[in-house]
């Protein structure tokens, strides 16, 4: 592990990490984890106290970012954190706005939303 520091008994210190933004219609999930992938921080907007159609809107996954990135710098220090954006949501980038105006650094912007190569099959076609 790169950059890791021992604070006090079991408390590690982490400088470097990832922001991993899940960007549904109906919500946003901000999972942080360190550059091996081990999750340090989860939330949801709904875990965030929204609920219904609130859910939805970039307001609120830029509330759930700023939380998410507080309490990172407040347990683990965290500064600098590369970004990977997944899903069609509106609330992608108000959650990246969000970490940046919280003071962490943002080095990287990745959209690793997946994309269909032709996809399923198609339903048969219908005949009148």
């Amino acid at each position: 592990m790169k950059k890791v520091k021992t604070v006090g008994k079991n408390t590690k210190r982490f400088i470097t990490g990832i922001v991993h933004i899940r960007a549904t219609f109906n919500n946003t999930f901000v999972n942080v984890t360190d550059v091996c992938g081990n999750t340090l921080y989860q939330t949801s907007v709904g875990a965030c106290g929204f609920s219904g159609s609130r859910k939805s809107t970039p307001y609120a996954a830029g509330k759930v970012a700023d939380s998410a990135a507080k309490k990172v710098i407040e347990r683990f220090g965290m500064k600098v954190v590369s970004v990977i954006i997944r899903g069609p949501g509106f609330g992608a980038e108000a959650a990246v706005k969000a970490l940046r105006n919280c003071g962490l650094t943002v080095t990287s912007i990745a959209d690793k939303t997946a994309i269909p190569h032709n996809g399923c099959r198609l339903r048969k076609k219908r005949r009148v």
